[in-house]
């Protein structure tokens, strides 16, 4: 697929995504919904990709959600009226509903993060910010619900009380309330919010990959799970990490006190 709306590349086995609509604050519509739902799709298909930064293009914005402007421009079009709205393999952003990516994925939020840019944020697995940035949920100040995710991931993600005064008055918060509340991982200048992503990235692929990505399946479904249910389950990852070599060259490395050089397989 040809990228109009985002850009997409890849260096040293990260994986870079950028929101490329800065004239809308990087808001999102069906086409670049389907840009980026293809970008997840080869990324989780690299076996040389091994992290994903998310970032939004310009020093405004992450992403300010849904572009309810063109969505108002289609209504008043009549387009779309006699014919059901196409599927987004992933929902909102191409990860909001998405959940077969076991690669970590860092979002590095340069701006606003509202609504489906919020949604899609808390989609990831890290959450860095730069000092200027809010989070919020402003969809019922716009008659609407943040549905893409937004009301059930961010009580899982700050206590709940602090979450349902962000839910039911679509007041932002700034960057470092949100690292306060557990929301960030952590909070940096601008000029170096894609380093501290790059460092976190690099610092991620110290590790083995299988085991990352083993540590996050496990964690992730173990959240649904009775903690019993949880610890006795079967994970496809951990055993393919068993079945691995890099399963037998961490230990093997450690015991020769050298850098283990992991292939991901």
């Amino acid at each position: 697929m040809a990228y109009e709306f985002i850009r997409y590349e890849k260096k040293d086995r990260i994986a870079y995504i950028t929101i490329n609509r800065p004239e809308v604050m990087n808001a999102l519509h069906p086409p670049a919904n389907e840009e980026l739902s293809d970008a997840w799709t080869d990324f989780a298909r690299d076996d040389d990709s091994w992290v994903a930064i998310l970032t939004g293009r310009g020093d405004r914005a992450f992403s300010a959600g849904n572009d309810l402007k063109y969505t108002a421009a289609q209504s008043a079009q009549g387009e779309g009226s006699s014919q059901p709205r196409r599927t987004i393999v992933g929902g909102f952003g191409g990860l909001t509903n998405r959940f077969d990516i076991w690669k970590p994925i860092i979002a590095a939020v340069n701006g606003y993060a509202l609504g489906g840019g919020l949604e899609t944020a808390m989609a990831c697995d890290i959450i860095l910010a730069a000092e200027h940035a809010q989070f919020g949920l402003p969809e019922p100040r716009r008659g609407l619900v943040a549905s893409a995710g937004g009301v059930q991931r961010l009580p899982r993600q700050i206590p709940l009380k602090v979450a349902m005064g962000m839910i039911l008055t679509g007041k932002p918060i700034t960057a470092q309330r949100a690292y306060e509340l557990g929301l960030v991982n952590e909070v940096v200048p601008l000029k170096d919010l894609i380093p501290t992503a790059e460092r976190w990235a690099q610092e991620i692929m110290e590790c083995a990959p299988l085991s990352v990505r083993a540590s996050k399946q496990s964690s992730m479904i173990g959240l649904d799970l009775p903690l019993e249910h949880a610890i006795n389950r079967s994970y496809f990852f951990y055993q393919m990490l068993q079945a691995s070599d890099d399963y037998r060259e961490g230990p093997r490395a450690f015991a020769e006190k050298r850098t283990p050089q992991w292939k991901g397989k």
